[in-house]
C-alpha cells in the first residue's frame, strides 16, 4: 500500500490523530515509549506487515515473502527490553523487499548501521545482545501494547509516535487530516502576522456565551468557529 507523500505534505500523525478522534474511531497507538531509533523526517504511512517474534529472525523472512511495497513491518516481541529482536541485516532486507518502515514493541540493535540504511525504525530502546533464547510460538494475535495489529491495518508514524487504523478508514481520515493541518497552517500564518489565536477562536465570544450557558464547553464553541486547537 503506497500513498502519495506529496499528498500527505504537512500531515503529522498529530493530524491523523485528531482526525480519527473527529471520526469517532477507534483509538489505538504503540506505547508512548515507542520512539525512533534515529532522526527522521515526515510521516511514513503504509499497510501494517505483522510478525510474532520468538527468538528467531526468520518470522521477519517469512513476512517478507508477502509484502508489498509500501508495508511497514509491526514487530510484536512482547515489549521485551532484554534483546535487540532485529539489526542491519533485517533492516536491510526489510528494504530491499520495498517496506516503508518497522515498528517493534521490544527493542531493536545496530543503531549506527540502522542509520546508514536509512529506513525509519522505531523501537522501545536499543541493547546491544540479541536473542538467545528460542521461545515456544502462543498463537495470540500480534499486539502492541493494548491494540491488536492485522494485516487489515494501517500504520502511521513520525517522531510524535505510532498509530494503528482500518484501512478501509484509509482515505476518510487522510482527508479529515488534511482539512485540520491546513486549518492550522492558516492559523500559525495568521499568528505569525500578528493576530492571536484568541482572537481566531473568538474567545472573548466564548467567555461571554458561557456567562449566560454555563454548560457551554470550549470544544462546542470551536466546532462551531471552525477552529483547530481541539477536534
Amino acid at each position: 500500500m503506497i500513498i502519495d507523500s506529496d499528498r500527505l505534505k504537512g500531515v503529522g500523525a498529530a493530524h491523523v490523530a485528531d482526525a480519527l478522534t473527529k471520526l469517532a474511531l477507534p483509538k489505538r497507538f504503540a506505547r508512548p515509549e515507542t520512539k525512533p531509533a534515529f532522526a527522521i523526517q515526515g510521516l511514513v504511512v503504509g499497510r501494517a506487515l505483522p510478525a510474532k517474534h520468538f527468538g528467531s529472525v526468520d518470522v521477519f523472512l517469512a513476512a517478507f515473502e508477502h509484502a508489498a511495497p509500501g508495508d511497514v513491518l509491526v514487530v510484536d516481541n512482547e515489549g521485551r527490553l532484554d534483546e535487540g529482536c532485529l539489526g542491519d541485516l533485517i533492516t536491510a532486507e526489510a528494504k530491499l523487499a520495498g517496506l516503508a518502515g518497522i515498528v517493534i514493541h521490544g527493542a531493536h540493535r545496530d543503531t549506527a548501521q540502522l542509520r546508514e540504511i536509512g529506513l525509519p525504525v522505531w523501537s522501545l530502546g536499543c541493547i546491544p545482545y540479541g536473542p538467545t533464547v528460542l521461545r515456544a510460538p502462543t498463537g495470540v494475535p500480534v499486539m502492541l501494547g493494548d491494540a491488536i495489529v492485522t494485516r487489515d491495518d494501517v500504520v502511521i508514524a513520525d517522531e510524535d509516535g505510532v498509530i494503528f487504523m482500518e484501512a478501509a478508514h484509509t482515505d476518510k481520515v487522510i482527508a479529515a487530516a488534511l482539512e485540520i493541518a491546513r486549518r492550522e497552517e492558516k492559523q500559525r500564518a495568521a499568528m505569525v502576522s500578528g493576530r492571536t489565536l484568541r482572537d481566531q477562536l473568538k474567545f472573548h465570544e466564548f467567555q461571554a456565551a458561557r456567562e449566560k450557558n454555563p454548560t457551554l464547553t470550549f470544544r462546542e464553541h470551536i466546532n462551531k468557529v471552525r477552529g483547530a486547537v481541539e477536534t
